[in-house]
């Protein structure tokens, strides 16, 4: 039996094989109405899009790197998910690369582990304007998160605004000693937008941030981090009503301690997250989270990069996204 080709769905579709093959490559310039026609037609037909013959037509392999730190932490391993979903919508292949360090960052993004892709979407831990210098781009590339970096098109996270609502919720509730579970070096106080969302909240209610409610782990991304930072807080004697924790999975950690050390949540002490993972919907009490917008995130980050794909040469374009607060158990005022 012959394979459908690309004139079946194009006869299927009511539209022009050229037509077609712009949808598969992911081009601009079809609407949304003709897009889903295609998609429908080739799902009808069964056509099946040839990898190597696409790239040797193209010049392109019509695959994509998603890159991401690790996949333990659960916001990386969904965000890695969606994005996967969302190219493969477009007709794009995609390759997982994990990069654990500012090295292999820079390596992927400089197409050093990534020669057999045509793009790269990356979720970065360390990866800055600094670290690239001047060094050459030899493919697209998206930032999913962290900070902006100039050459790079990226979609920056509505961390200050969930750091803010977050604060807001607790000191509304009543809390006024809200520790800080957090990835910062000893020594040293925490920085960046989630910080900084923490620290205005607490000044506009006339409160200085206290070091002592400065809660650290040996690292910032594990469940056994988030264990760790509290158990050293709850040792060290502080008072404290809530934790504010840099991200689900070191709330979890945290949740785990204050059980293990008498403490009820969120009789005693409220605990938050960030990020929205489905892992706090499960934990006990379910987990109060910002949720990032995970699909706006995703949707402005393939959008950007198929634009880049179909042409669009100019200059690195930043978009920032909006969080809101999703409040369950581990947080509810006390009665």
């Amino acid at each position: 039996m012959k394979a459908p080709t690309l004139a079946d769905v194009a006869a299927v579709a009511g539209v022009s094989a050229k037509t077609v093959s712009n949808v598969l490559l992911g081009r601009p310039g079809v609407s949304a109405r003709t897009r889903e026609s295609v998609r429908e037609a080739i799902a009808q037909v069964g056509y099946a899009v040839n990898p190597a013959g696409r790239g040797l037509a193209s010049g392109r392999t019509g695959r994509v790197a998603v890159v991401v730190p690790m996949l333990y932490q659960p916001y990386f391993a969904e965000m890695a998910e969606r994005l996967i979903l969302a190219l493969e919508a477009h007709g794009l292949a995609t390759t997982l690369r994990i990069a654990p360090d500012g090295r292999s960052e820079l390596d992927a993004v400089l197409g050093v582990s990534t020669r057999d892709v045509d793009a790269v979407v990356i979720c970065p831990h360390l990866l800055s304007a600094e670290l690239i210098g001047d060094a050459v781009l030899p493919r697209p590339v998206v930032q999913v998160g962290g900070g902006p970096v100039d050459r790079i098109d990226g979609v920056i996270m509505g961390e200050r605004a969930g750091a803010e609502a977050v604060a807001r919720h607790l000191l509304d509730g009543g809390r006024r000693r809200i520790a800080l579970v957090w990835n910062a070096p000893r020594g040293e106080m925490p920085s960046g937008s989630r910080y900084e969302g923490y620290r205005s909240v607490l000044a506009e209610h006339g409160i200085d941030v206290d070091p002592a409610l400065i809660a650290r782990g040996s690292d910032w991304d594990r469940r056994v981090s988030g264990y760790e930072a509290m158990v050293g807080l709850l040792q060290s004697g502080a008072r404290f009503d809530a934790a504010m924790c840099v991200n689900d999975a070191v709330a979890v950690g945290a949740l785990r301690a204050l059980r293990g050390h008498g403490r009820r949540v969120p009789e005693d002490v409220a605990v938050t997250g960030f990020d929205d993972t489905d892992e706090g919907e499960f934990t006990t009490p379910s987990l109060t989270s910002v949720s990032p917008h995970q699909e706006d995130m995703v949707a402005a980050a393939v959008a950007m990069l198929v634009e880049r794909l179909g042409g669009y040469d100019g200059a690195a374009r930043h978009v920032q996204t909006s969080a809101h607060l999703v409040v369950r158990d581990s947080s509810r005022p006390p009665v």
